[in-house]
């Protein structure tokens, strides 16, 4: 058998590879082009919790850095519900384009341990943008509680046990989370009681129906100072600016005492390169603007170092907090619902 040379269909050949790779450069210069214009609308950054709560104020002022630095406005859509989960799904499912992205705080780690079905792995099914800032909490109890010194207040906790009337905000909230630490840490049990914000319970603690609850030092420092209530400690690895005479519990000796609530921002999982470089700047940028840094000292969250604000370490804290708190609310009883 003999093999012929056909011009014709050589020719055809060739002209057939050098259109493919003329499409494939052109379909990456695109891409290139798309990415580095990006963005050139308005960006939706989703807070799932509905307006005017505690999360209101920091992600209206975050907005507004990031449109000083995106150069485009990022428009808030307040998408609240079953702790945060329904604005999380929506995320999720967004295109990785970069114009929805999400602000959360430590309730982002928490969905898988708290509700059922959730159609979302809060590690894996996003891409995560950088941490933007943490606030600790702080313990403090009614006024009148008889002890005079930490190991005492030691002693009377595991003393009482379910007498003692631990105030929180809910299923799931850093003060509910903070009284299952403290129970865990001592090896004891508080009753548990939940209210609608922490508003009215400390209005029960100033007046002495409760014993404890946690909550945000900025938020406690006025009542402290007053002699409203007590502060027994911060459960964060420092001192509070707010409260710089009141010790940490890692002073204290209860090393598992740390509790961070942290904010961050994410995106659905699949950025382009170029996009996800873009907001990652953005955010850095942010974080150094003196306006929107001003905002956060002054209303008492705290500066985390820069290398800690990375989309790595964001990653790494993710998984281990998922863990970590999960473990605490399974060992406590608490199932998905």
């Amino acid at each position: 058998m003999f093999n012929f040379f056909d011009p014709v269909n050589s020719h055809r050949r060739h002209l057939g590879c050098w259109l493919a790779s003329l499409a494939l450069t052109c379909a990456g210069l695109a891409g290139s082009a798309i990415a580095q214009a990006y963005p050139v609308k308005p960006i939706t950054l989703v807070v799932p919790f509905a307006a005017g709560g505690p999360a209101d104020g920091l992600s209206r002022n975050l907005a507004a850095a990031l449109t000083k630095q995106l150069k485009q406005p990022v428009i808030i859509e307040n998408i609240g519900g079953v702790g945060g989960t329904i604005g999380g799904s929506r995320v999720a499912r967004a295109p990785a384009d970069g114009y929805t992205i999400m602000y959360q705080n430590l309730g982002m780690v928490l969905g898988p341990a708290l509700v059922a079905n959730i159609d979302y792995d809060p590690v894996t099914d996003f891409d995560h943008l950088g941490i933007i800032t943490v606030s600790f909490t702080t313990l403090i109890a009614r006024a009148n509680l008889p002890v005079a010194n930490f190991a005492e207040f030691v002693a009377y906790l595991k003393a009482n046990g379910d007498k003692i009337m631990f105030a929180n905000s809910g299923l799931g909230s850093i003060t509910h989370l903070c009284g299952l630490l403290l129970a865990e840490t001592l090896q004891t049990k508080f009753t548990l009681v939940p209210y609608k914000g922490n508003g009215p319970a400390t209005n029960d603690l100033v007046g002495g129906r409760i014993d404890l609850m946690c909550d945000a030092a900025a938020t406690a420092a006025p009542q402290i100072r007053a002699g409203k209530v007590r502060a027994i400690a911060t459960a964060g690895p420092i001192r509070n600016r707010e409260l710089p005479d009141v010790p940490t519990f890692t002073e204290l000796g209860l090393k598992s005492m740390v509790l961070e609530n942290w904010m961050a921002i994410y995106a659905p999982k699949g950025l382009p390169k170029a996009v996800f470089e873009r907001l990652t700047d953005a955010i850095q940028g942010s974080l150094r603007d003196p306006e929107f840094s001003g905002f956060l000292d002054k209303v008492g969250y705290t500066a985390v170092p820069p290398a800690e604000t990375l989309p790595a370490a964001q990653a790494r804290r993710a998984k281990a907090e998922v863990e970590r708190w999960g473990k605490l609310l399974r060992e406590a009883g608490i199932k998905p619902q």
